[in-house]
């Protein structure tokens, strides 16, 4: 047991060093009105465009996203990271209240909570499922895109929220 635990431990180690945007994946529907952090987020094709997130299969709102069946992927700037902390339950605020906290409104079509300011906001249907061990892997066809404002993104890299700063090359 203790090789294994080491491994786990290595992993989540090395992965702490690979630096990935954050966004806050929301779902609503029957099932109710939910949203998490997620750094779990990769583009899978362009046609159709599909992503991938990934959630906990422990966590209660593993079930509202597979119920609903309707997901959108808020691109978080550097701005936001606020609201990064509340939906990744660093704050202590009851999911009731999370959506209050930030700017946020109700796309008319889906019914999904857009956050205003997003760098882009990416809107679909779970079309496929995959329980790969402790995740399960939502696929989602996205079928509404939303550009925002030009920003600098919000990465988690060491187990922190950051802004990378751009490169200056030398002339």
């Amino acid at each position: 047991m203790g090789e294994i635990d080491s491994r786990r431990q290595a992993f989540r180690n090395a992965m702490a060093r690979l630096a990935a945007a954050v966004n806050v994946v929301v779902t609503n529907g029957p099932a109710g009105r939910c949203g998490l952090t997620a750094t779990a987020v990769c583009s899978v094709s362009d046609d159709p465009p599909t992503l991938l997130v990934c959630i906990n299969r422990d966590s209660a709102l593993n079930a509202v996203f597979k119920a609903n069946g309707v997901v959108g992927v808020n691109v978080l700037s550097h701005e936001h990271e606020q609201t990064a902390k509340v939906f990744a339950g660093m704050t202590g605020v009851p999911m009731e209240e999370r959506f209050d906290r930030a700017h946020w409104s109700e796309d008319v079509e889906a019914g999904l909570p857009v956050l205003r300011g997003a760098l882009a906001t990416l809107e679909g249907r779970v079309s496929q499922v995959a329980e790969v061990g402790t995740h399960s892997v939502l696929f989602i066809e996205i079928e509404r895109i939303d550009t925002g404002p030009a920003g600098d993104a919000l990465v988690y890299f060491e187990r922190s929220f950051l802004s990378p700063q751009p490169i200056v090359l030398a002339a």
